[in-house]
């Protein structure tokens, strides 16, 4: 993990373990903390959590909002974007 974007959740040096598994039989919900692939810049990660759902597409925000770049700037991402769920930190 890098940068403060998910603190005090996440802190820069964290370790997370994501399962890319996790939505082949469900679908993302409120609050699900995921890897997403950025929609401008696909070699670049974010982890982020999701705020909203709305008709397939997924608006990713920061915990620490002023800290991050996310939804609210890209504007919200399909589910392909999401490439799997933060299913445990360290």
């Amino acid at each position: 993990m890098q940068g403060r974007s998910m603190m005090p959740t996440l802190s820069p040096g964290d370790q997370v373990l994501i399962d890319p598994r996790a939505y082949r039989l469900t679908t993302p919900q409120v609050g699900d903390i995921v890897l997403a692939r950025h929609p401008f810049q696909s070699q670049l990660y974010l982890i982020k959590r999701i705020q909203s759902v709305d008709d397939n597409s997924y608006f990713l925000i920061g915990d620490n909002a002023p800290e991050s770049t996310d939804s609210r700037v890209f504007h919200a991402v399909p589910l392909d974007c999401i490439v799997g769920k933060v299913t445990s930190f360290f």
